[in-house]
């Protein structure tokens, strides 16, 4: 079996709309205040019409710590699902980043379990396939991964740690570089 294409997406600050607090980017707290950021839609239906297979890889820490419920996430989730039905899998780390016991924090980004996990079960060629993210975790987990990284830079008061493949201002600019370089990889 020949292995597919992938384009791994963070959640929160490149599929939807964050909540910044201080500077920092957090996640949405009910499915009211989960909000498509414009063109993702239309950027996702372009990618799985080039062949990639769609894959969320989301940190939600806040249910790891009890200050979120599983519930809420899911339902997010299932809304997700709704607004983009292309999406092939959504991987989902609860690990609350607090110290290296929790049992999932192999696949806390920017560790790359929740990649590596995905083209398990999917059949995913990593180093044909790509990780978008608006931040240091979404691209040192990606090149940890072997993928090819995209930042979308948000302007976060937050510092990269690994330098990405490309730094874009926004989703639609990040599908016009893996679909300008997919060419027969797909």
């Amino acid at each position: 079996m020949t292995k597919r294409p992938a384009v791994f997406l963070d959640r929160d600050g490149t599929l939807n709309a964050p909540v910044v607090r201080d500077g920092k980017p957090c996640p949405p707290a009910t499915v009211a205040e989960f909000t498509l950021l414009p063109g993702v839609a239309d950027g996702c239906r372009q990618l799985h019409a080039a062949g990639y297979i769609l894959v969320v890889a989301t940190n939600q820490p806040d249910v790891g710590r009890g200050t979120q419920s599983p519930a809420t996430v899911e339902a997010m989730h299932a809304h997700l699902l709704k607004l983009i039905p292309g999406l092939g899998r959504i991987e989902v780390c609860i690990a609350p980043g607090q110290g290296r016991a929790h049992p999932e924090n192999r696949r806390r980004k920017p560790e790359p379990g929740m990649l590596l996990d995905a083209a398990h079960a999917l059949g995913l060629d990593l180093a044909r396939s790509w990780m978008v993210g608006d931040r240091w975790r979404d691209v040192d987990c990606g090149k940890n991964a072997g993928c090819r990284t995209i930042f979308v830079d948000r302007g976060y008061d937050e510092p990269l740690r690994s330098k990405p493949d490309f730094t874009v201002r926004g989703f639609g600019e990040a599908v016009g570089i893996i679909l300008a370089r997919s060419g027969a990889a797909c």
